[in-house]
């Protein structure tokens, strides 16, 4: 199984995080990672195809939103609150509090 990359924290971009968000289905997966530890895919997928919610995750991932790793043939994801605190502080609360 490949291994996901992550950016580091100084790769992380406001223009990324932002266009990340912008998807509903993206900021719904934000919100749930929110309330949990971790979850898997299947778990967030809310019925979409495979292929539409691995297209998601990239995104997620490429702006440095969530972490990905691989248990077997799962893959658990986490909320990078604390990075993205770190590089943005108060950012991601403030997204998260809109509804």
């Amino acid at each position: 199984m490949r291994a996901f990359k992550h950016p580091l924290l100084q790769d992380l971009t406001l223009e990324r995080l932002l266009y990340a968000l912008s998807d509903p289905v993206r900021l719904e997966i934000v919100r749930c990672l929110a309330g949990v530890p971790e979850a898997t895919c299947g778990e967030l997928d809310g019925g979409r195809p495979k292929s539409s919610m691995s297209h998601h995750f990239r995104v997620l991932r490429d702006a440095g939103l969530v972490q990905t790793r691989s248990a077997g043939t799962t893959h658990l994801n986490s909320l990078r609150a604390d990075l993205l605190e770190e590089r943005f502080p108060g950012l991601l609360q403030s997204i998260l509090a809109q509804r």
